[in-house]
């Protein structure tokens, strides 16, 4: 048996460090944490410091009987788990469960999977920083007391089911404000001017008026002013200026980027970084820091030198602007610059070069340019001249930092790149081709894409990086935050063109307001959001939110007494969440009136049902004995919005759209979206396709489309067991046994399988729900209970602890 034993979070990690240690140490996973809160209300001990009582969870009984084992043949045992609150909890976890002793067990932390960081860290090994312990034990204990206590009352107020949290409430308050912006945004439309001259050799010159006219008016009498003019240049300017690089990337800005550059979600860049550092392709993700090592700017000097050449070269020291930062760690870097590229997997590839090219680019010379600024005079054939038009160039001198990396901006799609302008000389007289006047609208505030909602939390300074992509899937998860990309709508502008000698008016259609992939908030988000801002405004509120996550940051850095700290939120909190006892049901907005129906005189209302918004004419209490019609909202209407009008249209589905082979084909709207249901089955109508307009031929058409995709999907089928069959599926071909679906090995030709081969793959297929990742700590999903509390009473005393340890009592489940 190996002297060393060490303990990672992840066996990908431990396979990768193993590599660099030698044969005197055996590298085993924890597969991320091994203890936590239980499920039930005698979590936490509110009459004795809030103390946690934690256990052993299910999926670990085995993987610590293991670790204990090999603990005890092990002469020196090595605690290398992430170098952050999490990682450090999770190292104390270890050592209270396995029983470990102070004599032998070594805390060791790195930043990097490289075999000179792991030599370095065993090096110089110190103690668990119970500090940082705290910090994450009192993050813990806040979010299960919201999670337990908060959640139920919104299960008795607003709808069952329904759970809240600390950083994710707020982070759908966000979304939530953001919409109603939207709905209140008037647009103004206004009026821009752009102008084309012909020049020499077949070249433009393409002209702008730096100011936008409110009234048509206004643009009429500008163009008119120009009409039969003269247009020369005023004067020509020339300025040198520099473009210089953005800092290496954080864990927000890799986020943000990898959405915008590379169209991943905020989970899937996680989880791919998450990879690559575990195989030792990169620092440690989860930072917010933009420092590099001394030793990083140096190798990425070297690199660049080597490849572009020493102009090139322009060494960077970043400082990080947030106070919280942790400057001893890194930005997310290559661990080897002469690295470019890694692996076979697409993702990983796409990331790890973005990351590459953003950490070397910080390392390179400013991009030298030079802007020109046209200003062309007008000469009307009698009154006073209109102001200038101005055009502008830009041209690189020198590109860089830009021969590897081009930063984006959420408005890249409406940035006009100004590019190189032709030879031009002050004095010079310009051909007008043509000049027109547009109407443009101003715009609403943007939807938050995941990224830029990232950004927004990080800007408050709500959450911390390792908090930042959970968060985001737990607001979808719960169904108060939906990603989707929606059409546009039409509308009608108007453009004014000057021609030659003449002034035409127009009237054209654009499309706007197209979205890809937004966050929209559910009427649930709404509903949910309201009550809490109106019973409990501190715990959503966004300074208050932010205070909390310094308070944290105290704690881990020692100054501040992680039990006194959950004392003070809890005394203010607590007597809110017994106030609402008194809170009437019927007085939280889920329900709202809309008019009366013109054809029975009852009164419609749109509220949230068990699947979600509906539309209601009638109610339950009505002395008729005809009972009150249902309808589901669409996808893009919302209960605060709808109008009468709208509502009564929902209530014209199903419609019959005609038979097909005897039987009744009807369109309708369901839970999913619209539908044509034909013989018990039920067919998707597709995008920008309306139930209430389809024909039938076009019903028939989608059924009969459903039918040959359906039958093509079928690969192989049993007559001896019909539950067994081979499929093809998005991601290729695999075997369906009930509702178990299993991967069909490379080597097998799926057409031939038998009905044996395939009971054999699929009784041989690893079982859902195995061992299970570290749970992320930001809001986790609590079971509603009345409270988490613990009588202190019925509790065993704790064991006397060293000075300076986290308390808490260990829970064995039998």
């Amino acid at each position: 048996m190996s002297k060393n034993l060490v303990i990672v979070e992840s066996p990908a990690k431990a396979k990768t460090i193993e590599g660099y240690l030698g044969k005197d140490f055996t590298v085993k996973s924890s597969f991320g944490h091994v203890r936590d809160l239980p499920k039930d209300d005698m979590a936490i001990d509110l009459k004795n410091g809030y103390q946690p009582t934690y256990e052993i969870s299910a999926d670990k009984r085995e993987v610590i009987s293991q670790l204990k084992k090999l603990a005890k043949e092990a002469e020196t045992i090595w605690l290398a788990t992430d170098d952050d609150r999490e990682g450090e909890a999770i190292s104390w976890h270890l050592k209270e469960a396995l029983g470990l002793n102070d004599d032998n067990t070594r805390r060791i932390v790195f930043h990097e999977i490289t075999k000179q960081a792991i030599q370095k860290a065993i090096q110089s090994p110190r103690g668990i920083d119970i500090d940082l312990v705290n910090a994450q034990q009192a993050r813990r204990v806040l979010d299960r007391l919201v999670g337990f206590e908060l959640s139920p009352v919104l299960w008795k107020k607003v709808k069952a089911g329904l759970s809240a949290g600390r950083v994710q409430s707020v982070a759908v308050r966000i979304v939530v404000e953001r919409e109603r912006e939207i709905d209140k945004f008037q647009p103004q439309s206004s009026f821009k001017i752009s102008a084309r001259f012909d020049l020499p050799e077949g070249k433009v010159l393409n002209a702008e008026l730096p100011k936008r006219f409110a009234q048509e008016g206004d643009a009429m009498h500008y163009l008119q002013q120009c009409l039969g003019a003269t247009f020369s240049i005023r004067t020509l300017e020339k300025k040198p200026g520099k473009k210089s690089p953005a800092p290496p990337f954080t864990t927000s800005t890799l986020q943000q980027e990898a959405s915008r550059k590379l169209g991943f979600s905020v989970s899937q860049t996680m989880t791919l970084a998450q990879k690559l550092y575990e195989s030792g392709k990169i620092t440690y993700m989860r930072t917010d820091s933009v420092n590099l090592s001394e030793e990083a700017i140096n190798a990425a000097a070297r690199e660049i030198q080597s490849a572009y050449g020493p102009e090139y070269v322009q060494t960077r020291r970043y400082k990080t602007k947030s106070a919280s930062a942790q400057e001893a760690h890194e930005a997310i870097r290559p661990t080897d610059f002469s690295v470019s590229s890694t692996g076979d997997d697409r993702g990983l590839e796409r990331l790890y070069e973005l990351i590459w090219k953003r950490a070397i680019a910080s390392q390179m010379a400013d991009a030298q340019l030079e802007r020109t600024v046209v200003n062309i005079a007008i000469a009307p054939q009698q009154g006073e001249a209109p102001a200038d038009l101005v055009a502008q160039g830009e041209v690189i001198k020198f590109d860089g930092f830009l021969k590897v990396y081009i930063e984006s901006s959420d408005d890249d799609e409406d940035e006009e790149q100004s590019g190189m302008l032709p030879p031009l000389t002050i004095g010079q007289t310009l051909d007008l081709h043509g000049m027109r006047a547009t109407e443009r609208f101003s715009r609403p505030p943007a939807r938050y894409t995941e990224a830029s909602l990232v950004k927004k939390l990080e800007e408050m300074g709500i959450g911390r990086p390792s908090t930042y992509a959970p968060t985001i899937s737990t607001v979808q998860r719960r169904n108060y935050v939906v990603k989707e990309s929606r059409d546009g709508k039409e509308r009608t502008y108007r453009e004014l063109e000057l021609q030659k000698e003449a002034i035409k008016t127009k009237q054209l259609t654009e499309t706007y307001g197209t979205e890809k992939n937004k966050l929209f908030p559910t009427d649930l988000a709404m509903v949910v959001n309201d009550f809490l801002v109106q019973y409990f405004p501190s715990v959503i509120d966004f300074s208050f939110t932010a205070t909390i996550e310094k308070e944290f940051d105290e704690i881990a850095n020692g100054r501040l007494i992680w039990n006194n700290m959950i004392d003070s939120f809890y005394k203010e909190f607590h007597p809110k969440v017994e106030s609402t006892d008194d809170i009437e049901r019927a007085t939280v907005g889920t329900v709202r009136e809309l008019g009366l129906d013109p054809k029975t005189g009852k009164l419609v209302i749109v509220r949230l049902g068990r699947y979600g918004p509906l539309a209601q004419i009638g109610s339950s209490d009505d002395e008729e004995e005809e009972k009150p019609q249902f309808a589901s909202l669409r996808k893009d209407q919302r209960l605060e919005t709808i109008t009468l009008e709208e509502a009564l249209e929902l209530f014209k589905l199903p419609r019959e759209v005609g038979t097909f082979e005897g039987k009744t084909v009807t369109a309708a709207i369901g839970r999913f979206g619209p539908y044509i249901r034909h013989d018990n089955k039920f067919i998707s109508i597709p995008k920008g396709e309306d139930p209430l307009e389809i024909s039938g031929e076009r019903a028939i058409e989608l059924i009969e489309q459903k039918r040959i995709a359906d039958a093509e999907k079928f690969i192989k089928t049993f007559e001896e067991n019909p539950d067994v069959q081979v499929l093809k599926g998005r991601f290729g071909p695999y075997i369906k046994v009930g509702k178990q679906n299993v991967k069909i090995p490379k080597d097998k030709e799926p057409a031939s399988l038998t009905l044996e081969e395939c009971l054999a793959l699929a009784e041989a297929a690893p079982k859902k729900g195995g061992r299970g990742a570290a749970k992320a700590s930001a809001d986790t999903k609590e079971k509603p209970k009345k409270a988490a509390t613990k009588k202190a009473s019925t509790k065993a005393k704790a064991k006397p602890k060293a000075k300076g340890t986290a308390t808490a009592k260990s829970k064995t489940k039998k």
